[in-house]
Parts: C-alpha cells; structure tokens; sequence
C-alpha cells in the first residue's frame, strides 16, 4: 500500500488477504466526522479487526499509521517506502512459487470453516486435505521434497 487509505480505500485493503505498507501510510475511517458510520466496510474490517480496536477506528475516525495499522491486524507488514516495491515482488515471487491448488483450496477452506464448530471445522479440514493430497501438485512437492530439489507445479 503506497497511499493512505481512508474510507473505501480501508475496505479495499481490509479484504485483502496480505498487505505490505509504507511505513509512511496512514489508514482510517472518516465517516464519523461527517455523521455517517463505516458501514460497507464494517463487515470485512471486523473479519480483521478485535472489537475494541475497530470501535476506537468507527468511534474517532482518527488517522493510525501503518505500524499500528499492523498491530491490530489490518496491515501484514511495514517497510520502508523505498522497500515497498522490492518487498511487494519478492512476496509476490515467493507465493507464485507455491502450488496454485494449493493455495486456492487452502484459501477456500479458511473462509469455508470461519464461525463453524471446532469439530465441523476439522471434518471439513480432513476432507479437504485428503482432496488436496490427491493434486498432481500434491504428489509432485511431496516428490520434490523427497528428491531435494524445488517443485514444479502445474496447477493440477
């Protein structure tokens, strides 16, 4: 995140699944000082954000930087501004390295099970790992790390 992000702008990066910041950057939800509430991005802010934090954001739509953006779960990460683009590619770089089944059922079933019951959540995970080890892309990074060697992964 290079710029500021205030209002939508905070609702876009809350959905995001990482964000690297700047660590001149400064988020906020302004719509109180204008007689409004936060209320089309409460939903993916609260998904982030414990309820006394989010009610400090709602309540004073004061500005926080980005490292206290960071300590209550709205920012992955604080870099320099100079770092921001080498620190964004090389995350980037290291999870397209990554199986993309992977990462999209492992994504999927963290939103799956969110708000279920502990032993719903692990049934839906079992079943989803069982699903999972029998990707090509499974096979191949359990074959990559017996071989020692970097996988290759297909997507499949």
């Amino acid at each position: 995140m290079a710029g500021h992000a205030v209002a939508g702008g905070l609702g876009l990066a809350a959905a995001c699944d990482l964000v690297i910041a700047a660590d001149d950057v400064k988020l906020a939800t302004p719509e109180v000082n204008v007689g409004l509430w936060p209320m089309m991005i409460m939903a993916i802010i609260n998904r982030n954000v414990a309820p006394k934090h989010a009610f400090k954001l709602y309540y004073t739509g004061a500005r926080v930087t980005a490292a206290e953006g960071r300590d209550i779960g709205l920012v992955t990460e604080v870099v320099p501004r100079a770092e921001l683009d080498a620190r964004v590619d090389e995350l980037a770089r290291l999870i397209a390295s990554k199986s993309p089944v992977g990462l999209r059922r492992g994504r999927d079933a963290f939103f799956a099970i969110e708000g279920r019951p502990l032993e719903d959540q692990v049934a839906h995970l079992l079943s989803e790992l069982v699903e999972l080890t029998g990707t090509e892309d499974a096979k191949e990074g359990i074959t990559a790390f017996l071989e020692n060697r970097p996988p290759d992964f297909q997507g499949r």
